[in-house]
């Protein structure tokens, strides 16, 4: 059996190389034909394993001179939204990096082009493959929260200063946007995953809070509506004065709570779930994720993304991030900054997609 013929298209994107080492794990089904280079023609973080690959100066010329199945994109948001069109139309399989765009209307265009196109679609979102996750999403899904009353997530890593503020994830024009864009897309995505529940309306306030005069937003705090009657929370933020970082989700429900910690040392993450007290009796239990020493960006989970997305461009059902959710997690950042820049609540229904 031939293996996968994929194009890489951003080699010093900042998870290029974190990509590019996730995919070796699959090189038994994967075989990396081609580069675009992109950011300048640089490639200073290319690995040497890949430094005598053809190379192209556009995603046109790679379309025109070379053989591949399908390409993972790993540009700027500005521009994502043209190869990633280039590439559907020309009937490659398209894996993109998060959040793929700057605006809700280039992400539309991306999804028509791969609709229309019929090319298999992942995006970078990788948490939907956690073990954890998993058992949240069966847990809400098979009702054991009872009705879910508050979702409320924490997400805070290392301040702009020792980021760059000078790097291009700063820059609006570039990116878009910042925290939100970059990070907090993890967990609002997510927010639509687990609870198959959409948001109804959303009220927020995102700015630059920390030391460094940047283009974009270094964090915020949202409060979202959901579907089913509930409250969803998320704050976070560029905000820590060193290399560091806490994330972690509390959900309530009227039958039980549980705490995820995906970031416990020794673990790859764990739940506390706190249940009802039939009785004397209290419902206590710990889940464990194990330890994951899987190299690449997103470890295990990267691997089960990009294995779901090898499934999908060989006739398997479609992935887990779906045209139309890469849309959604899109559609919430812009409802977030929205109600921060108005003010006010912001009406609306985003989400859920995705099996």
């Amino acid at each position: 059996m031939s293996r996968f013929r994929l194009a890489i298209v951003g080699v010093d994107h900042p998870h290029g190389s974190g990509w590019r080492d996730l995919l070796a794990n699959l090189d038994d089904r994967i075989e990396t034909v081609a580069l675009v280079p992109r950011f300048g023609g640089t490639t200073t973080s290319l690995e040497e394993c890949y430094a005598r690959l053809p190379r192209y100066d556009t995603v046109d010329e790679l379309i025109a001179k070379a053989a591949f199945d399908g390409a993972l994109v790993a540009l700027p948001n500005d521009e994502s939204p043209q190869a990633a069109i280039s590439l559907a139309r020309a009937g490659k399989h398209l894996l993109l990096e998060k959040p793929g765009a700057a605006t809700v209307a280039a992400a539309e265009q991306i999804a028509e082009a791969v609709t229309t196109a019929g090319v298999a679609f992942q995006t970078g979102y990788m948490w939907r493959y956690d073990d954890a996750v998993a058992r949240l999403r069966d847990m809400v899904a098979d009702g054991r929260f009872g009705k879910l009353i508050n979702v409320e997530m924490t997400f805070v890593t290392s301040d702009a200063r020792r980021r760059d503020p000078q790097h291009y994830l700063f820059d609006r024009d570039t990116s878009g946007g910042g925290f939100f864009n970059w990070l907090a897309c993890h967990y609002l995505d997510l927010l639509l995953y687990v609870t198959g529940q959409p948001v109804v309306a959303v009220t927020a306030r995102t700015g630059v809070f920390g030391g460094e005069a940047i283009d974009v937003e270094d964090g915020g705090a949202a409060i979202m509506d959901l579907g089913g009657g509930g409250i969803a929370t998320f704050i976070g933020g560029y905000w820590l004065p060193r290399w560091s970082g806490e994330a972690h989700w509390t959900l309530r429900g009227s039958k039980r709570w549980v705490h995820w910690d995906p970031g416990v040392a020794g673990t790859g993450g764990v739940l506390e779930i706190h249940g009802p007290q039939p009785q004397w009796y209290a419902t206590e239990e710990r889940f464990t994720v194990p330890q994951d020493a899987t190299p690449g960006y997103g470890g295990r989970n990267g691997v089960r993304l990009a294995e779901d997305w090898l499934a999908a461009a060989t006739g398997g059902p479609p992935c887990r991030n779906t045209p139309t959710s890469f849309v959604d997690a899109l559609r919430l950042i812009d409802a977030i900054e929205q109600a921060s820049a108005e003010a006010r609540r912001i009406e609306c229904r985003i989400g859920p997609h995705g099996r």
